[in-house]
C-alpha cells in the first residue's frame, strides 16, 4: 500500500497534465493601450477548445427555430459583426426592436445590449435564442438539438469535460469566442505606432474629434472624445444623445426604473464605424454624414438630454468632411478578415 500512493499520485498528475494539454488556455493578445480593466469569469476561463466550440455555435443555424438564423446572421464579420439593417430580421420575419450592435472589443464592456439589461456575455448569449423575433427557440430545445448530433457532444467533452449539452455550457462557449473579437489594428492604431501617416484632412478630423469647443477663446472642436474617447472609442455609460424631443423608446429606464435614465442608451464603439451603418439604436441614420449633421445641427432638447451635448457648436462643411475622414481611419481591415473569427464550417 505504501508503494501505491506515489503511483496513484503520478497517475493523477498525468491525468491533469493530459487534460491541460488537450484543452490549454487560450492566449489573448491584449493591446497595451486598452488596459486590463476587463473581466473574465473565474468559472469560464478562455480555453482553446472552449473558444473553438463557441465559434462553431456562433455560426450554426441549428440554434434557431427553423434552422435559418445563427448569431452570425445579425453579426457579420465583414460588417464588423453588425448586419447592415436598420433593425435585424430573425425567424419570424418581423423586425426586432433595435439595431444590431458591433461585437468588437466586448471584453471591455460591462453592460450589454443598447439598454444594458445583461451584465455578462454569458447571460447575453441566451437572450437572442429565446426571443421570438430573433432565433425563436428556447435554449433548452437548442441544447437538445445539438445533443442529437454526432458533431457536438464530443466537442463539449473536449471543451468542458462533459458530453451533456446544456444552455449554460452553450452560453459559456459563445462568451469565450466573443471575448476574442478584439479590434486594434486600424490606420489610427498604426498612426499611434508611427506606422501610418494621417492625411491633412484626417489629422484635422482627429484634432476636431479630440478637442472640445471654447467659443470664448475661439477654439473649435466637435468634443466627440468626451463620450467616445480612450483606446476603445466607447464608454461604459448611457446617454440621451438628442435624437428626439419626445422619445418613444425609454431605453435604459426600462432596466433601472430611474427617471434620469429615460431615453438613454449605451455608448457604442466607434471602431469600424464606417462599416457598421445604419446608425443609432433604431438605425435611423444611413450615413456618417447624417450622424455628423445630427450632432452638429439637429440635437433635440429633451428632459434627459446629456449635459455633454448642450451647447454643441455647428461645424462647417469642411470640418464635417475632415471629421468623417478621421472616422474612416478607425476601420480595422485585419479584424474583418481574420480567419480566427470567420465561419468554421
Amino acid at each position: 500500500m505504501t508503494r501505491s500512493l506515489p503511483l496513484l499520485l503520478s497517475l493523477l498528475l498525468m491525468g491533469i497534465a493530459f487534460a491541460f494539454t488537450t484543452n490549454p488556455p487560450y492566449e489573448l493578445q491584449i493591446p497595451p493601450s486598452f488596459g486590463h480593466r476587463y473581466t473574465i469569469p473565474e468559472d469560464n476561463p478562455l480555453t482553446v477548445e472552449g473558444v473553438a466550440l463557441g465559434r462553431f455555435l456562433f455560426y450554426d443555424s441549428l440554434l434557431s427555430k427553423n434552422n435559418t438564423i445563427s448569431c452570425s446572421s445579425c453579426h457579420q464579420q465583414a460588417l464588423a459583426f453588425t448586419d447592415g439593417f436598420n433593425l435585424s430580421i430573425g425567424v419570424s420575419g418581423r423586425p426586432t426592436f433595435r439595431n444590431s450592435m458591433s461585437l468588437a472589443n466586448l471584453l471591455w464592456v460591462r453592460d450589454f445590449f443598447w439598454d444594458g439589461h445583461s451584465k455578462t456575455l454569458e447571460a447575453q448569449a441566451l437572450i437572442p435564442m429565446d426571443h421570438p423575433d430573433e432565433m425563436g427557440l428556447a435554449p433548452e430545445k437548442s441544447a437538445q438539438k445539438l445533443q442529437q448530433t454526432k458533431f457536438y457532444p464530443k466537442r463539449f467533452q473536449k471543451a468542458f469535460g462533459t458530453n451533456q449539452i446544456t444552455p449554460k455550457l452553450m452560453a459559456k462557449a459563445l462568451a469565450q469566442f466573443e471575448r476574442t473579437l478584439i479590434s486594434a489594428n486600424s490606420p489610427y492604431d498604426q498612426y499611434l505606432r508611427g506606422k501610418y501617416t494621417l492625411t491633412p484632412a484626417e489629422k484635422r478630423g482627429l484634432d476636431l474629434f479630440m478637442r472640445g469647443s471654447n467659443p470664448d477663446r475661439a477654439i473649435r472642436g466637435a468634443n466627440c472624445a468626451h463620450c467616445h474617447g480612450g483606446a476603445q472609442f466607447f464608454q461604459n455609460r448611457f446617454h440621451n444623445n438628442g435624437l428626439d424631443a419626445s422619445p418613444l423608446d425609454p431605453g435604459r429606464q426600462e432596466v433601472t426604473g430611474f427617471e434620469e435614465d429615460f431615453a438613454r442608451f449605451r455608448v457604442p464603439t466607434l471602431r469600424n464605424i464606417a462599416l457598421t451603418a445604419p446608425y443609432m439604436h433604431d438605425g435611423r441614420f444611413k450615413t456618417l454624414e447624417e450622424v455628423v449633421n445630427h450632432y452638429s445641427d439637429h440635437i433635440a432638447q429633451s428632459r434627459t438630454l446629456s449635459a455633454d451635448l448642450r451647447g454643441m457648436i455647428s461645424l462647417t462643411s469642411s470640418e464635417k468632411k475632415d471629421l468623417i475622414a478621421f472616422l474612416h481611419t478607425l476601420t480595422d481591415r485585419e479584424f474583418i478578415r481574420n480567419p480566427a473569427f470567420s465561419n468554421p464550417f
